[in-house]
């Protein structure tokens, strides 16, 4: 077994809390800008300034150290602003997905036990005004925005960055953020903030789990703090830098590997909620991009379009447009580009690369290679049922621990979180190779698509709610451009003289659309009949051969 680090972790020079980092940040690079969106933008003297004034209305609003904050936004100054001012009075903050539907909204807000909830009534054609409703009906007769709900029992209240629509919520929190809050308030938020410890929590973040249960990852101030500055380091990412990504902020890819990297970097982070290629072209062209970051279908999506030939891409140093990276700084063989392996228990990635092999490429003995190990996180390969450590070359499970690793799962307890030595079992397969990891695959059945976890379980708990289906496998069938596709296999109930039942495949997508984020509904649906399942001795579905069974109907076209 290889454990070999190949420098030592670089780590703030002042105690790792969001407020320090978010200070030093604005005296160090204070007028030049940190989040720039079509509409809007902030510099970092003005995110310390304006999340100070918010930290101090919330502050007056009730909010306390602890408290669960959940934020609404699509990627806006107002995300980061809101991320900086709870936290630095330490509430915890918990991302909430613009994705999220009726359901998995109330799902997700009963699990994490928020207590305020900040954002706005609506994104492109998004309601979460009516889909709160939905979710607390109470709120039908609310006139008061101080909230008892028995529907949502720790939920006191919900500010709105613009104005209200509704009595059951206060408006205007974006308003007045650069003018001088109030002394007394102020001065307490200014105590609260010193008394915040890199240990405290600082983020509740929800992933999608093997299973379809809610599955919210806490991380501490010091641990994402920590791993921010240590990665921005490792890719020497500089001030200089426009990076453009339109990788959600409530994910971790979004959040901690660009947005919280850009910040201790002070390099300016362009953004938008909804992407448009022909618009994302005319932004990359005017704001002088230096750096793309994006999932392969966003990036083909840019070189499908028309505009793509006569964009100027003069200022791209690097980035996934590979043909628009100078020749002297990417790999003459694309197929030697590194990858890293990461998740949101670890705060991203706990393996990666230099910028020599990002820009050079890797030997090539070690084509395909996921990098090395993160200086300062531990990463062994052990056996799946043992635990035991396995030698270089050997494939078994990756299990990783450190200081950029999660406080814990919540609501679980640490012993069903980590083992015994604190190593917490990612489900990940890989084996080392000197000092190289090769990763192949998940151990478990998860769904990997355009960066995006699904949970098989939830979409087929959805499907098998409805009268007509009696069964129902969901799997991920590789594509070229977003790593794989959601494919559902269902089986029909048989009708009264034993013969197959029918399925409106078209209908059943439609309320799947009502239900859950699209990246979930599966883009492609095969009826089977009962003798078509394939079992294993056990009497469970065998999902191995369903999914060989999925790709082969993809194929086919069937």
């Amino acid at each position: 077994m290889s454990e070999a680090v190949w420098a030592e972790p670089a780590f703030p020079d002042y105690l790792p809390t969001v407020g320090n980092a978010v200070a030093d940040a604005a005296a160090t690079w204070g007028d030049h800008q940190f989040v720039v969106t079509p509409d809007d933008s902030v510099t970092y003297a003005q995110l310390d300034r304006r999340s100070r004034h918010l930290a101090t209305r919330l502050v007056e609003a009730g909010v306390t150290k602890g408290d669960k904050v959940a934020v609404l936004f699509p990627n806006s100054p107002a995300w980061v602003i809101s991320w900086v001012a709870v936290t630095r009075i330490g509430a915890v903050i918990v991302p909430v997905s613009t994705f999220y539907k009726e359901f998995e909204l109330g799902r997700f807000l009963r699990h994490s036990d928020v207590a305020y909830l900040l954002g706005v009534p609506s994104f492109l054609t998004h309601d979460y005004v009516g889909r709160l409703a939905a979710v607390a009906p109470e709120l039908d007769d609310q006139t008061d925005p101080e909230l008892l709900l028995p529907s949502l029992p720790q939920l006191r209240g919900v500010f709105f960055w613009g104005d209200s629509p509704v009595p059951w919520a206060t408006g205007g929190w974006g308003d007045g953020l650069g003018d001088e809050p109030p002394a007394r308030p102020a001065a307490v938020a200014a105590a609260m903030e010193a008394d915040v410890s890199p240990a405290d929590p600082m983020m509740l973040m929800y992933t999608s789990g093997s299973t379809a249960d809610p599955k919210g990852a806490l991380h501490s101030h010091g641990g994402m703090t920590r791993h921010a500055t240590n990665m921005a380091a490792l890719s020497q990412w500089e001030s200089s830098f426009r990076l453009w990504s339109p990788m959600p902020f409530f994910w971790v890819g979004g959040f901690h590997t660009i947005m919280f990297r850009a910040l201790v970097s002070g390099a300016t982070l362009v953004t938008q909620g909804a992407v448009d290629a022909g618009e994302v072209l005319q932004t990359i062209e005017r704001e002088r991009i230096t750096h793309i970051l994006a999932w392969p279908g966003t990036t083909q999506a840019l070189m499908d379009h028309p505009r793509y030939p006569s964009t100027d891409f003069s200022s791209v140093l690097g980035g996934s447009l590979y043909d628009q990276v100078p020749v002297d700084r990417r790999p003459s063989d694309p197929t030697l580009s590194c990858n890293s392996l990461g998740m949101t228990e670890t705060s991203g990635p706990h393996s990666s690369y230099t910028v020599h092999e990002e820009q050079h490429g890797v030997p090539p003995e070690y084509r395909g290679t996921f990098g090395r190990m993160v200086p300062g996180v531990e990463v062994r390969i052990v056996d799946f049922d043992t635990g035991e450590p396995l030698p270089d070359g050997v494939e078994g499970e990756v299990v990783v621990r450190g200081y950029s690793v999660m406080l814990g799962l919540y609501k679980q307890e640490r012993a069903d979180t980590f083992d015994a030595e604190g190593w917490y079992h990612t489900s990940d397969r890989a084996l080392y190779r000197d000092g190289w990891l090769f990763f192949s695959g998940r151990q478990s059945d998860m769904i990997k698509t355009s960066g995006s976890n699904v949970a098989p379980a939830e979409v087929e708990i959805c499907l098998t709610t409805y009268p007509e289906v009696m069964q129902a496998f969901v799997l991920g069938v590789p594509h070229p451009t977003h790593e794989q596709d959601v494919v559902a296999l269902v089986v029909p109930w048989s009708t009264k003289d034993g013969q197959p039942g029918t399925l409106d495949t078209d209908d059943i997508t439609a309320r799947l659309k009502q239900q859950l984020s699209s990246f979930k509904v599966p883009t492609k649906m095969f009826v089977l009949s009962e003798d078509q399942v394939p079992w294993l001795p056990s009497q469970k579905p065998d999902r191995r051969a369903l999914a060989r069974l999925a790709e082969e109907l993809v194929k086919s076209g069937a």
